[in-house]
């Protein structure tokens, strides 16, 4: 079976720019002064500008799934992520060419592994999942440790270093398309696919990955 990477190019993809959006710009009505000192805190002539974080896709997994369709929540999904960093627990994220993802703990001793909200959006709906056992053997750089399939094509999932698997997400065994809505979580109820113990050699390996920059122009080439 073809790689990720393999696949995206046989099917075309149409390659998605990152354009940075700044966040929304509220403009409250001018506040009065709670003091009849000159020294106030707010002047009555100067409006307060507020700033808004950008919106947690953690929150989509509930409301959005039981009101939207599944083209309708990846699409928003795509949107409101795009131009923010990806919610994951790891204290380090690297990308492989072949549009994987891997998080290493700080002991660089663990790792969960998924792939790329890149991937997820080219390959179209994900409708299975093919998830490795956790055998307690070592799989090297490179090599299969799963398989996705959507309606468009079906490729393998390749360890982006050397690691042996301890945990699977279950969840996509009954939802697939949990990889379309949040590819990039690695939290309960994220799309990540496995976790897994990382040796000295992986975490070499991990080192020579591109980091989220790289990997945004590596995409846009």
């Amino acid at each position: 079976m073809a790689s990720i990477a393999c696949s995206l190019r046989a099917v075309r993809p149409v390659v998605m720019r990152f354009t940075p959006r700044a966040a929304p710009v509220v403009r409250m009505a001018p506040l009065r002064s709670f003091s009849s000192s000159r020294m106030s805190m707010f002047e009555p002539s100067m409006p307060l500008l507020l700033r808004l974080p950008p919106p947690d896709s953690r929150f989509l997994s509930s409301y959005f799934q039981r009101n939207m369709s599944q083209s309708q929540l990846r699409n928003l999904a795509w949107h409101m992520k795009a131009n923010q960093t990806p919610f994951h627990t790891g204290l380090a994220r690297k990308y492989t060419k072949d549009h994987e993802w891997i998080d290493l703990s700080a002991d660089r001793k663990t790792g969960v592994i998924g792939i790329s909200e890149y991937a997820a959006e080219q390959l179209g709906d994900v409708v299975y999942v093919e998830l490795p056992p956790a055998s307690g053997e070592w799989t090297e750089q490179g090599d299969s440790i799963g398989a996705v399939e959507s309606v468009k094509s079906a490729s393998d999932i390749n360890a982006p270093v050397r690691c042996k698997v301890t945990h699977t997400n279950a969840l996509l065994e009954e939802k697939p398309a949990t990889i379309n809505q949040v590819p990039e979580d690695d939290s309960a109820g994220g799309g990540w696919i496995v976790k897994v113990e990382v040796d000295e050699e992986g975490a070499k390996q991990f080192d020579e990955l591109m980091d989220a920059a790289a990997y945004k122009e590596f995409v846009a080439e």
